[in-house]
Protein backbone atom coordinates (compact mmCIF):
# COMPACT_ATOMS: atom_id res chain seq x y z
CA UNK A 1 0.00 0.00 0.00
CA UNK A 2 2.58 2.28 0.80
CA UNK A 3 3.91 2.31 -2.73
CA UNK A 4 1.37 4.35 -4.32
CA UNK A 5 1.61 6.50 -1.51
CA UNK A 6 5.76 7.21 -2.23
CA UNK A 7 5.00 7.44 -5.86
CA UNK A 8 2.65 10.01 -5.25
CA UNK A 9 4.77 12.22 -3.20
CA UNK A 10 7.59 11.57 -6.31
CA UNK A 11 4.85 12.81 -8.85
CA UNK A 12 3.88 15.93 -6.49
CA UNK A 13 7.22 17.19 -5.96
CA UNK A 14 8.41 16.45 -9.36
CA UNK A 15 5.74 18.84 -10.50
CA UNK A 16 6.67 21.43 -7.90
CA UNK A 17 9.89 21.60 -9.08
CA UNK A 18 9.24 21.97 -12.58
CA UNK A 19 9.56 25.43 -14.59
CA UNK A 20 6.29 24.86 -15.40
CA UNK A 21 4.94 25.38 -11.88
CA UNK A 22 7.73 27.58 -10.36
CA UNK A 23 5.45 30.76 -9.68
CA UNK A 24 4.20 32.71 -12.30
CA UNK A 25 6.31 34.31 -15.20
CA UNK A 26 8.39 37.42 -15.28
CA UNK A 27 6.67 39.62 -17.33
CA UNK A 28 8.93 41.71 -19.68
CA UNK A 29 7.31 44.93 -21.26
CA UNK A 30 8.98 45.12 -24.74
CA UNK A 31 8.70 48.04 -26.97
CA UNK A 32 9.85 48.37 -30.59
CA UNK A 33 9.03 50.09 -33.83
CA UNK A 34 7.41 48.65 -37.10
CA UNK A 35 6.28 44.52 -36.54
CA UNK A 36 6.97 43.95 -39.99
CA UNK A 37 10.64 44.98 -40.00
CA UNK A 38 13.56 42.31 -40.39
CA UNK A 39 15.04 43.96 -37.50
CA UNK A 40 13.25 42.00 -34.81
CA UNK A 41 13.77 38.87 -36.62
CA UNK A 42 15.68 37.07 -33.80
CA UNK A 43 13.34 38.70 -31.37
CA UNK A 44 10.39 36.90 -33.17
CA UNK A 45 12.22 33.15 -33.56
CA UNK A 46 12.99 33.85 -29.61
CA UNK A 47 9.32 33.98 -29.48
CA UNK A 48 8.15 31.38 -31.70
CA UNK A 49 10.84 28.76 -30.95
CA UNK A 50 9.35 29.31 -27.08
CA UNK A 51 12.68 30.19 -25.77
CA UNK A 52 11.38 32.95 -23.67
CA UNK A 53 8.81 30.59 -22.35
CA UNK A 54 11.14 28.09 -21.21
CA UNK A 55 13.09 31.13 -19.11
CA UNK A 56 10.05 31.71 -17.55
CA UNK A 57 9.23 34.92 -19.24
CA UNK A 58 6.27 36.58 -20.70
CA UNK A 59 6.59 39.10 -23.52
CA UNK A 60 4.48 42.39 -23.51
CA UNK A 61 5.29 43.15 -26.92
CA UNK A 62 4.03 47.20 -27.90
CA UNK A 63 4.58 48.68 -30.58
CA UNK A 64 5.47 52.88 -31.04
CA UNK A 65 5.37 55.15 -34.13
CA UNK A 66 8.76 56.04 -34.21
CA UNK A 67 12.03 55.27 -32.31
CA UNK A 68 12.35 58.48 -30.32
CA UNK A 69 8.43 57.64 -28.79
CA UNK A 70 9.77 53.70 -28.19
CA UNK A 71 12.80 55.50 -25.91
CA UNK A 72 10.73 57.92 -24.28
CA UNK A 73 8.57 55.19 -23.11
CA UNK A 74 11.52 52.99 -22.03
CA UNK A 75 12.77 56.27 -19.94
CA UNK A 76 9.57 56.30 -18.28
CA UNK A 77 9.70 53.11 -17.58
CA UNK A 78 6.01 52.17 -19.33
CA UNK A 79 8.77 49.91 -21.36
CA UNK A 80 12.14 47.44 -19.89
CA UNK A 81 13.85 46.83 -22.84
CA UNK A 82 13.71 48.12 -26.43
CA UNK A 83 15.42 45.10 -28.72
CA UNK A 84 16.10 46.89 -31.76
CA UNK A 85 16.63 50.57 -30.26
CA UNK A 86 18.72 52.81 -32.84
CA UNK A 87 21.88 54.32 -31.73
CA UNK A 88 21.00 57.96 -31.44
CA UNK A 89 17.54 58.10 -29.24
CA UNK A 90 19.46 55.98 -26.62
CA UNK A 91 23.10 57.97 -26.75
CA UNK A 92 21.11 61.11 -26.56
CA UNK A 93 18.35 60.41 -23.92
CA UNK A 94 21.40 59.45 -22.24
CA UNK A 95 23.02 62.42 -22.71
CA UNK A 96 19.98 64.12 -21.21
CA UNK A 97 19.98 62.48 -18.28
CA UNK A 98 17.48 59.31 -18.71
CA UNK A 99 17.57 56.31 -17.06
CA UNK A 100 18.74 53.96 -20.17
CA UNK A 101 21.43 52.28 -20.81
CA UNK A 102 23.31 50.01 -23.55
CA UNK A 103 23.16 46.09 -23.33
CA UNK A 104 23.60 44.68 -26.48
CA UNK A 105 24.88 46.06 -30.39
CA UNK A 106 21.85 44.14 -32.47
CA UNK A 107 22.79 45.37 -35.93
CA UNK A 108 26.26 46.01 -36.62
CA UNK A 109 26.00 47.98 -39.64
CA UNK A 110 23.18 50.15 -41.25
CA UNK A 111 21.60 47.93 -43.26
CA UNK A 112 19.77 50.13 -45.56
CA UNK A 113 19.40 51.05 -48.93
CA UNK A 114 18.52 54.35 -50.74
CA UNK A 115 15.77 53.76 -52.95
CA UNK A 116 14.89 56.49 -55.70
CA UNK A 117 11.91 56.39 -58.48
CA UNK A 118 12.73 54.79 -61.81
CA UNK A 119 13.66 58.40 -63.67
CA UNK A 120 16.57 58.82 -60.99
CA UNK A 121 19.62 56.54 -62.01
CA UNK A 122 22.19 58.00 -59.73
CA UNK A 123 22.79 59.78 -56.58
CA UNK A 124 23.74 63.08 -58.35
CA UNK A 125 20.26 63.26 -59.52
CA UNK A 126 18.90 63.98 -56.22
CA UNK A 127 19.92 67.53 -56.17
CA UNK A 128 16.63 69.38 -55.68
CA UNK A 129 14.69 66.21 -55.31
CA UNK A 130 12.05 65.27 -51.96
CA UNK A 131 13.63 62.37 -49.53
CA UNK A 132 11.94 60.31 -47.02
CA UNK A 133 14.01 59.49 -43.84
CA UNK A 134 13.23 58.71 -40.14
CA UNK A 135 13.47 61.87 -38.53
CA UNK A 136 15.57 65.66 -38.53
CA UNK A 137 17.43 63.93 -35.77
CA UNK A 138 17.52 60.53 -36.94
CA UNK A 139 20.53 57.94 -37.34
CA UNK A 140 18.82 57.84 -40.95
CA UNK A 141 19.83 61.42 -41.60
CA UNK A 142 23.80 60.51 -40.81
CA UNK A 143 23.32 57.58 -43.07
CA UNK A 144 21.69 59.74 -46.08
CA UNK A 145 24.13 62.54 -45.48
CA UNK A 146 27.64 60.71 -45.41
CA UNK A 147 25.77 58.70 -48.60
CA UNK A 148 25.48 61.82 -50.50
CA UNK A 149 28.31 63.88 -49.40
CA UNK A 150 31.21 61.74 -51.16
CA UNK A 151 28.46 62.59 -54.76
CA UNK A 152 28.96 66.05 -54.29
CA UNK A 153 25.70 66.78 -52.64
CA UNK A 154 25.26 68.94 -49.24
CA UNK A 155 22.46 69.98 -47.04
CA UNK A 156 20.37 72.41 -49.07
CA UNK A 157 20.88 70.43 -52.01
CA UNK A 158 17.77 68.41 -51.78
CA UNK A 159 14.89 68.56 -49.26
CA UNK A 160 13.69 65.98 -46.22
CA UNK A 161 9.94 65.12 -45.28
CA UNK A 162 9.86 62.76 -42.12
CA UNK A 163 8.30 59.01 -41.33
CA UNK A 164 10.12 56.80 -38.70
CA UNK A 165 9.09 53.58 -39.89
CA UNK A 166 10.10 51.91 -43.06
CA UNK A 167 6.91 50.61 -43.72
CA UNK A 168 5.58 54.28 -43.74
CA UNK A 169 9.08 55.64 -46.33
CA UNK A 170 7.96 53.10 -48.57
CA UNK A 171 4.26 53.61 -49.05
CA UNK A 172 5.69 57.68 -49.32
CA UNK A 173 7.82 56.24 -52.66
CA UNK A 174 5.04 53.77 -53.63
CA UNK A 175 2.46 56.64 -53.78
CA UNK A 176 5.08 59.03 -55.74
CA UNK A 177 4.76 61.68 -52.75
CA UNK A 178 8.77 61.77 -52.72
CA UNK A 179 11.40 60.89 -54.74
CA UNK A 180 13.79 58.61 -52.52
CA UNK A 181 13.69 56.87 -49.26
CA UNK A 182 16.05 54.95 -47.41
CA UNK A 183 14.71 51.84 -47.05
CA UNK A 184 15.62 48.53 -44.90
CA UNK A 185 14.81 44.98 -45.14
CA UNK A 186 13.21 43.57 -46.90
CA UNK A 187 11.21 46.77 -47.96
CA UNK A 188 13.95 47.87 -49.90
CA UNK A 189 13.98 44.66 -51.85
CA UNK A 190 10.15 45.17 -52.41
CA UNK A 191 10.73 48.36 -53.28
CA UNK A 192 13.24 46.93 -56.28
CA UNK A 193 10.79 44.23 -57.36
CA UNK A 194 8.14 47.55 -57.66
CA UNK A 195 10.84 48.99 -60.19
CA UNK A 196 12.41 51.24 -58.09
CA UNK A 197 15.91 52.21 -58.44
CA UNK A 198 19.15 50.81 -55.69
CA UNK A 199 21.31 53.83 -55.46
CA UNK A 200 23.34 52.15 -53.05
CA UNK A 201 23.35 50.65 -49.53
CA UNK A 202 24.44 52.12 -46.67
CA UNK A 203 27.01 49.86 -45.04
CA UNK A 204 29.19 50.44 -48.13
CA UNK A 205 29.40 54.05 -46.90
CA UNK A 206 29.63 53.43 -43.11
CA UNK A 207 30.66 49.89 -41.98
CA UNK A 208 31.73 50.52 -38.66
CA UNK A 209 29.12 52.38 -37.62
CA UNK A 210 26.16 50.43 -35.69
CA UNK A 211 22.39 50.55 -36.66
CA UNK A 212 21.13 49.39 -33.65
CA UNK A 213 21.68 48.43 -29.76
CA UNK A 214 18.93 47.06 -27.26
CA UNK A 215 18.31 49.32 -24.93
CA UNK A 216 16.61 49.46 -21.24
CA UNK A 217 15.47 51.09 -18.46
CA UNK A 218 17.91 51.07 -15.87
CA UNK A 219 16.30 51.38 -12.78
CA UNK A 220 14.50 48.01 -14.18
CA UNK A 221 17.60 46.56 -15.11
CA UNK A 222 19.27 46.68 -11.67
CA UNK A 223 16.30 45.72 -10.09
CA UNK A 224 15.75 42.71 -12.15
CA UNK A 225 19.21 41.78 -13.25
CA UNK A 226 18.27 37.84 -13.18
CA UNK A 227 15.34 38.68 -15.73
CA UNK A 228 17.23 40.67 -17.74
CA UNK A 229 20.04 38.01 -18.11
CA UNK A 230 17.42 35.28 -18.90
CA UNK A 231 16.12 37.34 -21.50
CA UNK A 232 19.26 38.40 -23.27
CA UNK A 233 20.04 34.33 -23.17
CA UNK A 234 17.34 33.93 -24.77
CA UNK A 235 17.69 37.13 -27.70
CA UNK A 236 20.76 35.69 -28.25
CA UNK A 237 19.50 31.78 -29.27
CA UNK A 238 17.26 33.69 -31.49
CA UNK A 239 20.65 35.15 -33.28
CA UNK A 240 22.25 31.70 -33.37
CA UNK A 241 19.26 30.38 -34.26
CA UNK A 242 18.74 32.30 -37.28
CA UNK A 243 22.55 32.11 -38.10
CA UNK A 244 22.26 28.48 -38.75
CA UNK A 245 21.79 27.65 -42.45
CA UNK A 246 19.90 24.70 -41.28
CA UNK A 247 16.95 26.98 -40.22
CA UNK A 248 16.45 28.98 -43.44
CA UNK A 249 13.64 27.44 -44.88
CA UNK A 250 11.49 28.31 -40.71
CA UNK A 251 13.53 31.40 -40.56
CA UNK A 252 11.59 32.76 -44.04
CA UNK A 253 8.19 31.32 -43.36
CA UNK A 254 8.46 33.08 -39.89
CA UNK A 255 9.38 36.28 -41.40
CA UNK A 256 6.76 35.71 -43.79
CA UNK A 257 4.17 35.55 -41.34
CA UNK A 258 5.04 38.05 -39.24
CA UNK A 259 5.49 40.74 -41.90
CA UNK A 260 2.70 40.07 -44.57
CA UNK A 261 5.85 40.23 -47.43
CA UNK A 262 6.25 37.27 -50.20
CA UNK A 263 8.56 34.30 -49.90
CA UNK A 264 10.92 36.53 -52.74
CA UNK A 265 11.79 39.42 -50.92
CA UNK A 266 12.10 37.56 -47.56
CA UNK A 267 14.33 35.06 -48.77
CA UNK A 268 16.31 38.39 -50.46
CA UNK A 269 15.99 39.75 -46.76
CA UNK A 270 17.54 36.86 -45.26
CA UNK A 271 20.18 36.86 -47.40
CA UNK A 272 21.13 39.79 -46.88
CA UNK A 273 21.27 39.44 -43.44
CA UNK A 274 23.40 36.44 -42.97
CA UNK A 275 25.82 37.34 -45.93
CA UNK A 276 26.45 40.42 -44.92
CA UNK A 277 26.95 39.34 -41.01
CA UNK A 278 24.50 42.02 -39.80
CA UNK A 279 23.29 40.71 -36.97
CA UNK A 280 26.01 40.96 -34.04
CA UNK A 281 26.38 37.30 -32.89
CA UNK A 282 28.21 37.65 -29.62
CA UNK A 283 26.39 39.99 -27.62
CA UNK A 284 28.65 42.50 -27.39
CA UNK A 285 30.08 45.91 -28.01
CA UNK A 286 32.20 47.52 -29.62
CA UNK A 287 33.33 50.75 -27.73
CA UNK A 288 35.39 51.89 -30.73
CA UNK A 289 32.14 51.45 -33.09
CA UNK A 290 29.89 52.88 -31.01
CA UNK A 291 32.35 56.27 -30.02
CA UNK A 292 31.97 56.55 -34.57
CA UNK A 293 28.49 56.96 -33.67
CA UNK A 294 29.00 59.20 -30.59
CA UNK A 295 31.79 61.21 -33.37
CA UNK A 296 29.24 62.01 -35.54
CA UNK A 297 26.21 63.27 -32.99
CA UNK A 298 29.34 65.66 -32.07
CA UNK A 299 29.52 66.61 -35.50
CA UNK A 300 26.25 67.71 -35.27
CA UNK A 301 26.51 69.48 -32.13
CA UNK A 302 24.10 67.38 -30.38
CA UNK A 303 26.54 66.36 -28.11
CA UNK A 304 29.25 67.29 -25.71
CA UNK A 305 33.17 66.74 -26.38
CA UNK A 306 33.30 64.96 -22.62
CA UNK A 307 30.64 62.32 -23.45
CA UNK A 308 31.89 58.73 -23.70
CA UNK A 309 30.35 54.69 -24.14
CA UNK A 310 30.80 54.52 -20.68
CA UNK A 311 28.28 56.48 -19.87
CA UNK A 312 26.09 54.33 -22.17
CA UNK A 313 26.68 50.86 -20.53
CA UNK A 314 25.22 49.01 -17.79
CA UNK A 315 28.35 47.65 -15.23
CA UNK A 316 27.66 44.29 -14.76
CA UNK A 317 26.02 43.39 -17.71
CA UNK A 318 27.14 44.86 -20.88
CA UNK A 319 30.21 42.83 -22.73
CA UNK A 320 32.37 45.06 -23.98
CA UNK A 321 34.61 43.38 -27.05
CA UNK A 322 37.40 46.31 -26.83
Amino acid sequence: MWKPVLKGIIVAAAVALSPLHAGAADVVSVGSVDATSANLWPFHIAVKNGYFDAANLKIDLVFAQSNASVIQQLAAGSYAVAPTAGMVDPIRAIDKGAPVALVRIVIQSPPYALLAKPEIKKIEDLKGKTLIIGGAKDITRIFTERMLEPHGLKTGDYDYVFAGATSARFAALKSGAVDAALLTVPFNFYAETAGFNNLGFTFDYLPDMPFAGMAVNRDWAVANGDVLKRFLDCYNKGVAWFDDPANHDAAVKLQMEVSKIGQDDVEKAYAFLRDKNLFEPTGKVSKRKVGNVIDALRDLGDLPAGFTVDRLVLPGVTQISD
